[in-house]
Order: structure tokens, then C-alpha cells, then sequence
């Protein structure tokens, strides 16, 4: 590449809004241009504006960049090409069609568009195939942009460790329940007389995403998968990572041994393109009785990587169950979406 593309984060004063930043500051193919947030936070430095109880370390240049207005005019007399969403849903619908419409590529990490039939959710590793739904959309919308979205943070970290089992021995079954981060809910998040000593039960709509937005990952461009598989979602007093435990009926009989040595074995179009933040392995197996732990083991690849362990036979879906872990915040959220981009850069669609 003779330069770098200019990039924009939308959002950028909150916790995955801040990911993004720090990705993007030392990635080799995207340059950071500018920083936008709600007009609450426009005008100031971004030093000034960020969000949240652990404060995250940006260089100086991005310290001091001027927070610009979610306007898309204002960004296109800034060069920029690339936009990277980490608006809440209730925002981000309206904005970023707004932005792909001006011809932006937007990135985006809220759930407002996954589910239309014309926006694909991509997981590099497990549907690399789906950018080309961005050729319908197009279409569909006479756009010169497009919204490419990446999944929720629970469904990003289960089909990453689903992709080598369904490749190989297909699946018919999946259960999974969740133990996830208070990270995942932003900034401020779950009060903490309500998770201190707890475990909340609930998250809202998240056991819906998990199912709808998993079987539409592991489909074809056309068509979700047909598996069946049932979610539950749990609020864990851990900052970062998000740890699932999850059961597997396949289609074909399955040792522990077998999933074992696809899931080492596996690589896929990001890993074989050699994009920066793809990790290098995607899945990490660990041996020990007692891993994957969020604290050990959520900066794996860089935060990139799915961690699973535990992997043994289940006698009541007659397969396996294991257990996986992925930073939320980077293979969940930010992370994806930056991979997502470098995708799109390499198939000439940025």
C-alpha cells in the first residue's frame, strides 16, 4: 500500500468506541482521522471526552484531536474513507445509512442493521463469504456506500469455535450459556450494588441475537443455517471476557480427540491472506482442567483469539461440550470490525 486509508470512529468516546481508537492507531493499513461523538461531547479534546471507569491510553495526536459531530459532510472534507460505528442501536440506525448513503463503508458494531436480508454480519474466519452481499445491497439501496456489521460479542466468540465442528462433521444441536462481562455493558453499565457478590440472569435480547444472528452467520449468503440452538445469557462480575460453556449434537459421530484436531488445525481466508489483525491461530486449545480463564487467557492473539478447553464427550446430546472464551471488547466488538475492514480492503472493496 502506498498510504494509509483515513478512517473515522463513530461513537468514539465509549468503551468499544475507545477500542476502536487504539486499534486504529497502530494498524498498518487504516489511518485514524478523526473521532465523532454526540453533540454532549463535540468541540472537545478527546482526552477530555472519553467515557468509563478504566480510562484507556491513546498517543498524544489522539489525545488531542478536536471530537467532530456524527455529519457526514464533515468527514468527506476530511478524506475520509472508512467509518467505524460504535453508536448505540437507537443512533446508529438513522446515522449510518445516513453515511453509507454519502458512500461511505461503515463498519458498524451496534445491531440496528444485522438482521436485513442485504447487510452481511461478518466473522471473518466463519463467513469471509458474506462481503458479497454488499454487491445487493448496493443494488437494493443505489448506494455507493454500504453497512457491513460485525455480531454481538456472544456470537462472534460461539461461531468462531462452531466453524471447524460444522466444516467437518456438521451440526444439528447447540446450547450455550454465557457468562459475560459487565464491560459488554458499556459505560456505566450494571450499577454495582446489582452484580457485587450476583450473577444477573438476564441481559436483554441477547439470548435472541445469539440464536438469530448465529444461525444467519453459519448459513450461506442466501440462506441461514438450520441447526437448532438455544441460548442463555448471564451478567458475571469480570471486567473483560466473555466465557461460554457450550453442548454439541453433530450431524456425523464425533470424538473429543477429533474436535480437538480441527479446532488446532483450523485457519481460514483471514489467516490465509495474512491481514494484520487476524490472529495467527484463530482458536487456541488449552489442556489444563481449569482453563480457559478470563483473567489468563481474554488477551489471547491480542484479544483476537477464541480460547477452548474443557473439550469432552457429552453423553445426553451423544457429543461434545467444551468450553470458550473471547475478549468482548476486541473479538467481540472492535477487533471484528477492524478485521472486517482489512477483509474488505483485500477483496477490493475499500
Amino acid at each position: 500500500m502506498t498510504g494509509k486509508i483515513k478512517a473515522a470512529v463513530l461513537g468514539a468516546t465509549g468503551m468499544v468506541g475507545q477500542r476502536f481508537v487504539q486499534l486504529l492507531e497502530k494498524n498498518p493499513w487504516f489511518r485514524l482521522e478523526v473521532v465523532a461523538a454526540s453533540e454532549r461531547s463535540a468541540g472537545k479534546k478527546y482526552s477530555e471526552a472519553v467515557r468509563g471507569g478504566f480510562p484507556m491510553e491513546f498517543s498524544e495526536e489522539t489525545a488531542n484531536l478536536e471530537v467532530q459531530p456524527l455529519n457526514p459532510k464533515k468527514l468527506k472534507d476530511k478524506d475520509v474513507e472508512v467509518v467505524f460505528s460504535a453508536l448505540p442501536a437507537d443512533v446508529a440506525y438513522k446515522v449510518e445509512e445516513e453515511f453509507a448513503r454519502e458512500g461511505f463503508i461503515v463498519l458498524s458494531n451496534a445491531s440496528s442493521h444485522r438482521m436485513e436480508v442485504d447487510v452481511p454480519i461478518l466473522n471473518p474466519e466463519v463467513n469471509w463469504e458474506h462481503h458479497i452481499l454488499v454487491d445487493e445491497q448496493r443494488r437494493r439501496r443505489k448506494w455507493d456506500g454500504a453497512i457491513v456489521t460485525n455480531p454481538n460479542c456472544s456470537t462472534a466468540i460461539l461461531t468462531l469455535s462452531l466453524k471447524p465442528i460444522m466444516d467437518n462433521f456438521g451440526l444439528k444441536r447447540v446450547v450455550v450459556s454465557t457468562m459475560q462481562a459487565v464491560s459488554g455493558a458499556g459505560y456505566p453499565g450494571v450499577p454495582s450494588l446489582d452484580i457485587i457478590d450476583n450473577v444477573v440472569p438476564y441481559i436483554s435480547k441477547e439470548e435472541e441475537k445469539v440464536q438469530a444472528e448465529s444461525l444467519k452467520i453459519m448459513g450461506s449468503p442466501e440462506k441461514p443455517a438450520s441447526f437448532k440452538i438455544s441460548a442463555s445469557c448471564h451478567r458475571v462480575t469480570t471486567i473483560d471476557g466473555h466465557l461460554e460453556a457450550v453442548f454439541v449434537e453433530t450431524d456425523e459421530k464425533v470424538k473429543p480427540e477429533d474436535v480437538v484436531d480441527v479446532m488446532v488445525k483450523f485457519r481460514s481466508e483471514p489467516q490465509k491472506l495474512n491481514l494484520p489483525t487476524a490472529p495467527q491461530p484463530p482458536i487456541h486449545v488449552r489442556f489444563e482442567e481449569n482453563r480457559p480463564q478470563p483473567r489468563l487467557d481474554r488477551m489471547a492473539g491480542g484479544g483476537m483469539a477464541v480460547v477452548v478447553g474443557r473439550i469432552r464427550k457429552d453423553e445426553v446430546f451423544d457429543g461434545v461440550k467444551y468450553v470458550v472464551l473471547g475478549h468482548n471488547l476486541i473479538r467481540g466488538a472492535a477487533g471484528c470490525s477492524v478485521l472486517n475492514a482489512e477483509l474488505l480492503k483485500a477483496k477490493g472493496y475499500i
